[in-house]
Order: structure tokens, then sequence, then C-alpha cells
């Protein structure tokens, strides 16, 4: 089996030759391929070039394109940071109060000069991999994590708590239009899998019948439309997952990707059967700072746990930090393949 035939069947539920490896490495592809993350960010040619130097370097499976997490803030308003040797960020919302609402620009994705960059480096990687390795395609933040970037954190979590739900669910809704159109966006690229982070909407900033009420309902949408053009989708959520594991599952994705925090032993046991399980090494304890050793024993844990479970995507729980040894990541891969 190639690469993309190992995902194809992992979501099939159906047993690969080997498990699948997708890598969440953009930080350290652009560092090996010798440019800024200002480069990178404004040259789809360069983006794509990263990638491929990534996989015929490390022989991996699955490509995940990642530019930042503020492109659809910025798209919609927020004021945007652009490092010359980090992703791009964010600092303060653009949206001063809900009673604004009427203010914000209607939303027009493909308008904005770094979608545009995404998708079309999402392009170059299909026509150049074909279908020999799977190309997932990361569409930047869900509407609840991009609800709060507009009306910055501790606006948002105030909202949450005065009531005013009306306005809370219409601004959930002018993000909910601003992700799909990323989506389509990126399945017209060429993609084949579409993803989106919700990492605000985790346990450690909202409660469980928080994240039910006001995001969970938003995920399932962005799933259904996904589904509604016939391409897969993975749902991300930062940290300890645990409490709302069960909530997650609902959501419709066909994979979570979940951070090292959450217990794996009862994400296997809860998603068997049901969901890809995408994750969830350590990118920064393990992968960036452990020996290639510790790598290679955590990697075989993973594995371990998942030995009669055929549904899972070996990845790190979050970005893979650009210090990262090449080693690290040769121990993870090898350890894969030998088994």
């Amino acid at each position: 089996m190639n690469g993309h035939e190992r995902v194809q069947a992992v979501l099939a539920g159906k047993k690969p030759d080997k498990t699948p490896v997708m890598l969440h490495n953009f930080m350290m592809a652009v560092k090996e391929a010798g440019y800024t993350m200002a480069q990178y960010r404004n040259d789809p040619k360069i983006i794509a070039e990263c990638f491929i130097r990534a996989v015929e370097k490390y022989q991996y499976d699955a490509i995940l394109v990642d530019v930042d997490t503020v492109t659809l803030a910025g798209a919609c308003g927020v004021e945007v940071d652009f490092p010359e040797n980090e992703p791009a960020r964010s600092h303060t919302g653009c949206l001063a109060s809900l009673a604004d609402l009427a203010q914000l620009k209607p939303v027009d994705i493909k308008s904005y000069k770094y979608a545009n960059i995404w998708c079309e480096a999402v392009s170059l990687l299909k026509a150049y991999f074909k279908d020999e390795v799977y190309i997932r395609g990361n569409c930047d933040q869900a509407p609840f994590s991009l609800a709060t970037m507009i009306r910055g954190v501790e606006n948002m979590m105030m909202d949450l708590c005065l009531e005013d739900e009306k306005r809370v669910f219409a601004l959930l809704d002018y993000c909910n239009e601003a992700t799909t159109q990323f989506i389509r966006m990126m399945k017209e690229a060429g993609a084949d899998m579409v993803s989106n982070g919700d990492s605000p909407a985790g346990p450690s900033m909202l409660s469980p019948d928080m994240y039910e009420k006001f995001a969970l309902p938003y995920e399932k949408k962005v799933c259904e439309y996904a589904h509604q053009l016939n391409i897969p989708y993975t749902l991300h959520i930062c940290g300890d997952t645990d409490i709302i594991l069960d909530k997650m599952v609902t959501s419709g994705a066909d994979s979570l990707e979940l951070d090292y925090k959450t217990d794996i032993r009862k994400a296997e046991e809860m998603m068997r059967g049901k969901i890809v399980f995408s994750g969830n090494i350590d990118p920064s304890g393990v992968i960036a700072l452990g020996t290639p050793k510790l790598v290679r024993e955590k990697t075989i844990e993973l594995l371990d746990v998942f030995k009669d479970n055929h549904r899972l995507i070996l990845n790190s729980g979050c970005a893979i930090p650009s210090i990262t040894p090449p080693e690290n990541i040769f121990a993870m891969i090898s350890a894969v393949r030998e088994r």
C-alpha cells in the first residue's frame, strides 16, 4: 500500500499493511527547507516545496497542510501580526460588542490573500503526489474558535455568561459561514480531507455543558457540510478532552485529532468502531525534546493500545516544533514500519 491507500483503508475501518503516519510538521518542514515563515506563508510554491522535501526525506504517508491559526480571523477583519520566523498570530478581536455584529465585513474568504495561497499550495501538492500521498487541508478554525478570535477570549467568555444567547448564536452563524467557505475552497483545491481546530472549546476554557450548547452544534454543522461535499473531516481540540470525549464522538467527524493529555486508552475504547483516532504523541516533551529512544518507546506504546483497532493515524498531538531533531522523526516512523 502507498500512503494514500493506507489512510483510506483506516477511514473505511479496514486493516492497512502499516499504520499510516501523518505529520503536523509544517514549522519543522519550513526550517529544514531553509525558508522563513514569512517566505512560506506568502508563496504556495514554497509551501509545496517544504512538504515535498519533508515527505521525500522521512517517507511518511499523509501531509497536513497548515500555515497558521489566524487565516480565517484575518479574513473576517481581525488584526493579524506576521512575524518573520513564526506563524502569524492575533492578539485582540475586532468586535467590541455583540451589538456591533452588523458592522463585521461580509464573509468572503476567497477575497483573502492568505486563504488563496493556502489552497493553491494544496493544489500543487495534489498535482505532485496524485494518489500516492494523502493530503489533509487544514481549514483553520471551527466556528466557536473563530468567534473567540473575533471577540477576544475574555469578551467571548463574558458573552457566554451574560446570557445574550441570540447574539452569541448570530456570531457563531457568521463564523460558520466563514469556516464552510474555506472548506469548500479546500475541497475545490483537491484536498483528500479537511479539518478544523476548536481548542478554545475544550475543557480548559469551557464546561462540558457550555461545549455542548455553543461549540458542538457548530462542529456538527461543519462536519455535515464537509460530508455534503463528499470529503472526510477531522476535528482537533488541544488539551485534556477526557470529559467531553463522549460528546466529541457525536460530532460526525471521521477522525478526532487529540492531544497527548487525553487518556489514550479511554479514547480508544470510546471511539472503537466509530471514529479514527489521530495522534497523539507529545510534540514538545517527546518528539522535540526527547531522545530517539523515548520517541520510539512512546510510539510503540501507542501502537500497542491500538493493536486490535485499525482506526489509527499516527501523528503528534499538535504542531511539531521547528527545533525537532530529524532523528526523532526517523525513530517514530521506523517504529511504525517495523510493526
